[in-house]
């Protein structure tokens, strides 16, 4: 599209030459459909698309039969070649030691995984795009549309990236995945210890915090208290409560009309102001921007009207995850 929006501006010649490649000779994305590849060759900057990774998959096991990938990508980074990886391909620009000492991120979904698994790394998991001396790493999915844009913007201009984004109905503004984040979908951190620790913290969070009764509540001293916590969770339970405080202040921006002023006092915070500053600092949005772009709108206001289809006319729909990479 961006060559199309440059070509129209008066370019003589084809910003960019696109193919699909891959060491191996076929190629089945997520979902069992075949693609058309062609044989590695140079190029100027190669993109490593995600591949399929469920919470519960053998890791080791994956990236061992993604060898040939990570061999090709080791060799075209030698070689001199710009690689980009989108969401979990980081781990394999990581397999192929691409990352190492180097800052970097992808989907905020394995970014704890990907921490633990890589030490070497500096990851970045609220970032949507980080480059790192030649090597660039970009969140999930969606995200290739972050680094298209700023691609095109660094070798077509602003203008053309200006223009290829309004076409493409994307936002050519956002800075983070923070605000994407969903806790409820990461797997919960700490053991008995902290874990009864959060529950209590859940179930008071418009309480006024109290180290010293929490301590208490939980037969420990203070001290012992923030290092047992500490030690579990990797934070201090009024960091916690924090981001819990968060969690549910995003619920009801999302799905009720209520002003930020009192959502802020339902979920503990007296001052509107210091809310508003957690709440950024915790999302990269300010409540009123967060509430604009994930206000939920799915309720409808009277049943909607149902439609039998008869058997011979039903059809059924998939679903399409990742492609594995080429």
């Amino acid at each position: 599209m961006a060559g199309h929006v440059a070509a129209a501006r008066g370019a003589e010649e084809s910003s960019y030459e696109v193919s699909v490649v891959s060491p191996r000779r076929r190629v089945t994305v997520s979902g069992g459909m075949g693609i058309g590849v062609s044989a590695m060759r140079p190029a100027d900057v190669l993109i490593v698309p995600g591949f399929e990774l469920s919470p519960a998959a053998d890791l080791d096991t994956t990236l061992a039969n993604l060898k040939p990938e990570v061999t090709s990508i080791r060799a075209h980074a030698t070689a001199g070649t710009a690689v980009v990886s989108i969401c979990v391909g980081a781990f394999l620009l990581a397999e192929a030691g691409l990352l190492a000492g180097r800052e970097a991120t992808t989907s905020w979904l394995y970014a704890d995984r990907f921490a633990r698994r890589y030490a070497d790394v500096g990851v970045r998991a609220e970032e949507l795009v980080v480059t790192d001396r030649g090597v660039t790493t970009t969140a999930a999915f969606s995200a290739m549309y972050d680094f298209a844009l700023r691609f095109i913007r660094e070798h077509d201009g602003p203008r053309v990236a200006r223009s290829t984004a309004r076409i493409a109905l994307l936002d050519d503004a956002r800075s983070t995945q923070a605000a994407y984040v969903d806790l409820g979908l990461l797997p919960a951190v700490g053991s008995g210890f902290s874990l009864g620790v959060k529950r209590w913290l859940d179930q008071r969070l418009a309480a006024r915090y109290d180290l010293p009764a929490l301590a208490e509540e939980f037969g420990v001293s203070t001290r012992t208290m923030l290092r047992r916590f500490g030690d579990e969770a990797g934070e201090t339970p009024l960091a916690y409560l924090h981001s819990a405080r968060v969690r549910r202040a995003r619920h009801l921006l999302e799905t009720t009309d209520r002003t930020v002023a009192r959502i802020a006092g339902d979920v503990g915070y007296r001052d509107a102001g210091a809310f508003g500053q957690v709440f950024t600092r915790h999302t990269g949005q300010q409540p009123s921007t967060y509430r604009a772009t994930f206000r939920r709108h799915d309720t409808p206001a009277s049943p909607a009207p149902r439609t039998v289809v008869p058997p011979s006319r039903q059809s059924a729909s998939g679903t399409t995850t990742e492609p594995a990479p080429t």
